[in-house]
C-alpha cells in the first residue's frame, strides 16, 4: 500500500537520496527545485524539515570521502556540508557551460565512483526545446560531455552489475540505455522504452537489486517497474500526476520513496508530497562519488 510519507506542498519535488548514516535510523533527502529547498525526511520520527537556498539545488550524491556531497545548483556543481544548521557551500567544481536558460538537472553515480547528470531547458518538461540538453560524466576531477541533443535530460541510472546507463529524454518521451564500459566509454546507444498518450513522460528512476528499473511518469500519475529486456512488469498508481522521481531507503533498502510536484497542479490535494511503498524487491545502495 502506498503511503504518504510526507504530506507537503514541493513545487518540484526532485532527487531522493537515501543515507542510512544520518540519524537513529537513516533519513531520505530530496529537493524541491522551483522552491529552493533542501528537504529531510527522517526515518524513525517520520518528521521532514527543510532549508531555503540561494539557488535552486537540482540533486546531491555523497562524496566517497564522507565530506558531505556535491551538489548540482541549477548553474554550477558545488561541494556542500549538511549539519543540524543547515547546508553550507564550502567549495566548487569545474561546471560545463550551458546555453543561456538551461540549467543542471538529475544526476547518478554508478560502481566505479564516477557522476552522471543532464541539462535541461528550463521549459516545462513535456516541450523542452530540443536540441538543449546534454548528458555529462565527472570521472574525478576529468568532465566531459558524453552525449547531447536532449530536450530535457533526466534520470540517470545504473543497472546492478554496473554495465548498463539509462538515460531518458523527458521531452521526447523515451528511455535509452548505453553500454557502460568500465572505463566510463558509452556505446550501443539504443531506444529502451518510449511512453505514450496517458502513459506521460519517463523522469527519473533507479534500479532495483534484481535489474529492475523503476521510472517515474510525469504527467502519468504512476510508478512502472521494467524488465531489463522492457517488458513492463508492475504499475503503482499515484495520487499525484506530477510523479518525478524514485529511490530505494529505508531499513533493508525495502521501501520506495517517490517524488512529486505541486507546480501546475493546485487542485490535486497531494501533488508535493512524498510516498513510499513497499514493492517486494530491494533497492541497491547509493555509491558514493569519488573526487
Amino acid at each position: 500500500m502506498i503511503q504518504c510519507a510526507w504530506r507537503g506542498r514541493a513545487r518540484l519535488g526532485e532527487g531522493p537520496l537515501w543515507c542510512p548514516e544520518r540519524g537513529p535510523a537513516g533519513q531520505l533527502l530530496f529537493v524541491d527545485i522551483l522552491g529552493r529547498t533542501l528537504h529531510v525526511h527522517d526515518y524513525a520520527s517520520g518528521g521532514t524539515c527543510g532549508w531555503e537556498l540561494d539557488e535552486p539545488c537540482c540533486w546531491l550524491a555523497p562524496r566517497a570521502d564522507g565530506d558531505g556531497f556535491i551538489a548540482g545548483l541549477a548553474s554550477r556543481l558545488v561541494h556542500l556540508r549538511l549539519d543540524e544548521n543547515g547546508p553550507r557551500i564550502v567549495g566548487e567544481w569545474a561546471t560545463p557551460e550551458e546555453p543561456v536558460g538551461n540549467r543542471f538537472n538529475d544526476a547518478t553515480v554508478d560502481t566505479r565512483g564516477r557522476l552522471w547528470f543532464g541539462s535541461m531547458s528550463e521549459n516545462e518538461k513535456e516541450s523542452g526545446e530540443p536540441g538543449r540538453g546534454a548528458l555529462y560524466c565527472l570521472d574525478g576531477a576529468n568532465l566531459r560531455r558524453v552525449d547531447s541533443g536532449y530536450g530535457v535530460a533526466n534520470g540517470p541510472a545504473v543497472s546492478p552489475d554496473g554495465g548498463t546507463l539509462y538515460h531518458s529524454d523527458t521531452a521526447a518521451g523515451i528511455v535509452y540505455a548505453f553500454d557502460l564500459a568500465t572505463g566510463g566509454e558509452l556505446s550501443g546507444k539504443r531506444e529502451h522504452l518510449r511512453f505514450r498518450g496517458t502513459q506521460g513522460y519517463p523522469d527519473g528512476m533507479t534500479c532495483d537489486a534484481e535489474g529492475g528499473l523503476w521510472v517515474a511518469h510525469w504527467g502519468g500519475g504512476r510508478v512502472s517497474r521494467f524488465l531489463p529486456d522492457g517488458t513492463l512488469d508492475e504499475t503503482l498508481i499515484l495520487p499525484a500526476s506530477r510523479v518525478t522521481s524514485c529511490t530505494f531507503g529505508g531499513p533493508g533498502l525495502e521501501q520506495l520513496y517517490i517524488t512529486t510536484a505541486a507546480d501546475g497542479r493546485d487542485q490535486e490535494a497531494l501533488a508535493g508530497s512524498l510516498f513510499r511503498v513497499k514493492p517486494g524487491v530491494r533497492g541497491l545502495n547509493s555509491p558514493a562519488f569519488k573526487a
